[in-house]
């Protein structure tokens, strides 16, 4: 195992006045593209807490920390956090069984190597960082893992796999064919891979894998949480989607995030909540406007709810 110096995030968030120090660590000696973490580590010495933060599809770890500031929020209140980069790599699915064993063993291996155990841990991600968050804490408690996350909070994930696969198929049927965008196209493939099949043909996959099922009635996969605080953030613009992207509230993920977040309250979850925002979407450093953006997830807001969690 290498650990490296991370001078460029350095500068990078050199702006931020508050004290850090980050570290990245290839747990592979020959294999600089997946199996990986940055440590974002209170210059105090003193860790309270641990906090993983998962960023989404094709992204990198040095990429989350150049979109949002909670790692640096979180090292002014002695958390710990790790961004990582699981075996399955950049194009990792989130909630599939590969991408979950990597994040269990990279949890509990940081909890070993910091001697942090039975401190709290808190667990987080955007988009399909969010999805593998969510699944994490979910299977973490049902299966009562050595680590089992004190809080979660996910920023705009796709959570019913079943939904993102039927409404992705109406945007094809929808559009003429040079106008589909290939995320679209690429998720169906990919949806079918991971889940076997169609929901018409492998139902029980897409019950399993996913993080909320809409139409599962048995709520198999959000029963483990009805004890945890749970914090879901999206912006629904709308129009902005309508606009730039053609897509309407079926094919965006906030449906998703209201209603677990209704039946998780149904079920008697007094703490899980769903914090929608206006405008706050734009992404570093060119400011462009984008809904789906870890600047809807606000740093400070963020961390002081986590800590508020008992």
């Amino acid at each position: 195992m290498r650990t490296y110096s991370l001078l460029l995030l350095l500068c990078i968030c050199s702006y931020n006045t508050f004290s850090q120090k980050i570290e990245t660590v290839y747990r592979d000696t020959k294999d600089s593209t997946a199996d990986m973490y940055i440590a974002v580590k209170p210059e105090s010495g003193s860790i309270d807490a641990c906090m993983f933060l998962l960023d989404g599809f094709g992204n990198s770890p040095s990429g989350l920390l150049m979109q949002t500031d909670l790692p640096q929020y979180a090292a002014k209140k002695n958390i710990l956090t790790i961004v990582p980069l699981l075996k399955t790599g950049r194009l990792y699915f989130g909630s599939d069984s590969a991408s979950q064993a990597s994040l269990n063993e990279m949890v509990e291996m940081i909890y070993a190597k910091y001697a942090i155990q039975g401190k709290p841990f808190y667990i987080g991600g955007l988009s399909i960082g969010g999805t593998c968050a969510v699944k994490y804490a979910e299977l973490a408690i049902q299966k009562n893992y050595p680590v089992k996350p004190a809080a979660l909070f996910a920023v705009d994930p796709p959570l019913d796999w079943e939904r993102f696969y039927t409404s992705a198929k109406r945007i094809v049927r929808l559009s003429q064919t040079d106008q589909v965008n290939p995320e679209v196209t690429y998720m169906i493939n990919r949806i079918e891979k991971e889940m076997h099949g169609t929901p018409e043909t492998a139902l029980e996959n897409y019950y399993n894998n996913s993080p909320y099922s809409f139409s599962d009635t048995t709520q198999r996969a959000i029963k483990p949480l009805v004890k945890l605080p749970v914090m879901l953030i999206a912006e629904p613009d709308i129009q902005w989607w309508l606009a730039n992207r053609g897509y309407d509230y079926s094919y965006i993920n906030v449906a998703d995030h209201a209603a677990m977040i209704n039946e998780l309250k149904r079920l008697g979850n007094n703490k899980a909540i769903l914090v929608t925002t206006t405008d706050k979407g734009y992404r570093k450093f060119d400011n462009t406007r984008h809904p789906h953006s870890w600047s809807i997830a606000d740093p400070e807001k963020i961390i002081g709810w986590l800590l508020e969690q008992k």
